[in-house]
């Protein structure tokens, strides 16, 4: 629709343009040679002649703007078609009609059961399948694997931006359908890997994570994710303009400043999708020392590319082609030689990462 009308508003200026232009030439030459003579005629003085020709000027670059104007016109009707087809677009993810509670909302657990999903673009292809896994309240569990194996659908699916194909996913039993998508996104808080700055001060960008909060939350929670020391050595401190996307501030900050939001927001689960992943190695510690401080106490779920990122992590889903091919501490997956231990080895050049970390072993792969 866009395309067609930007293509129909090209070709009608084109055509405008060369018709205003034809015409134009044409009305000031036929001006000057019937004023040329009427002046020789002595029919008409030489400032009348003057005159018309300053009017004929004055017409012709009037209507010469009218390619432009019509030019603007197609183009706002384009744009107007397209917010027009967003507006009446209808979500797919529906509120229930009469939705459920979640009990102990204070802390969550998370249960897949049996659960399978592919995308509505590619249907032949399970993005998931058959995954049950049961997240106990306070757990932090990273979910590592080659691309594509499923880790950033399972945020998806949690979060309900799309529903599953079988099975069922639980928060604290209650099945996500049967809640509100208030309720339910209003449980989660989300780091992701490139945050969104507004253009705003530093106060609002952290209040983004619960509008409704007062300036001491606010820096309450910068100060808990270890933001507030790059924050107050900014010019105007808390009330700095941020620029657009965050352009006043490093990689680094900007996840802090996304971290301070997830720790504003108290939500008793927390989703974080790459944090670290385009961070230097400084930068990348005080992000870490950030995390480590919104994780406590809250239900974490991790997907990471970088292992050292996950050591401390109470368990390791190793996730390949929507399934859980590996499950357990860092320690025990180095030592089984499958795939996390080949994904180790890439990437720190050695096997039995972890042997130092003393985890206790997790028979079960739902607990």
């Amino acid at each position: 629709m866009s395309f067609k009308t930007a293509v129909a508003r090209i070709r009608i200026r084109a055509l405008m343009a060369a018709v205003v232009i034809a015409g134009i030439s044409s009305a000031i030459v036929f001006v000057l040679w019937v004023g040329a003579r009427q002046v020789s005629q002595g029919s008409l003085s030489s400032g009348e002649f003057a005159s018309f020709i300053l009017y004929a000027g004055l017409v012709a670059s009037s209507v010469s703007t009218m390619a432009e104007v019509w030019g603007d016109i197609m183009r706002a009707a384009g744009a107007a078609g397209r917010l027009l087809e967003l507006l009446q677009a209808e979500a797919q993810i529906e509120d229930p009609a009469q939705p459920s509670h979640i009990p102990q909302a204070e802390q969550a657990s998370i249960q897949f059961e049996n659960v399978s999903f592919h995308y509505p673009a590619n249907p032949g292809r399970t993005a998931i399948d058959q995954l049950s896994i049961e997240i106990l309240p306070g757990e932090t569990v990273a979910l590592v694997g080659p691309s594509g194996a499923g880790k950033s659908t399972m945020f998806q699916l949690l979060l309900r931006f799309y529903d599953i194909t079988s099975g069922s996913l639980k928060i604290n039993g209650v099945d996500i359908r049967a809640l509100s998508l208030a309720e339910l996104r209003g449980m989660m808080a989300i780091v992701p890997q490139e945050p969104v700055i507004f253009s705003a001060n530093a106060l609002e960008n952290i209040r983004y994570g619960r509008p409704d909060a007062s300036d001491a939350e606010v820096i309450a929670a910068a100060r808990a994710a270890l933001v507030a020391p790059f924050i107050e050595r900014l010019p105007e401190g808390y009330q700095t303009f941020l620029g657009e996307r965050g352009t006043r501030l490093s990689g680094g900050e900007r996840q802090r400043i996304a971290i301070a939001r997830a720790m504003l927001k108290n939500a008793p689960i927390l989703l974080l999708d790459e944090a670290t992943s385009a961070l230097d190695t400084e930068a990348e510690t005080l992000v870490q020392r950030g995390l480590e401080a919104a994780m406590q106490g809250r239900t974490t779920l991790v997907i990471a590319h970088r292992l050292a990122t996950v050591q401390n992590a109470d368990r390791i889903l190793v996730l390949d082609q929507g399934r859980i091919v590996e499950h357990g501490t860092p320690a025990e997956l180095s030592r089984k030689g499958g795939l996390y231990s080949r994904l180790a080895s890439q990437q720190f050049g050695l096997h039995g990462l972890g042997a130092d970390h003393h985890h206790a072993p997790q028979s079960d792969i739902r607990r």
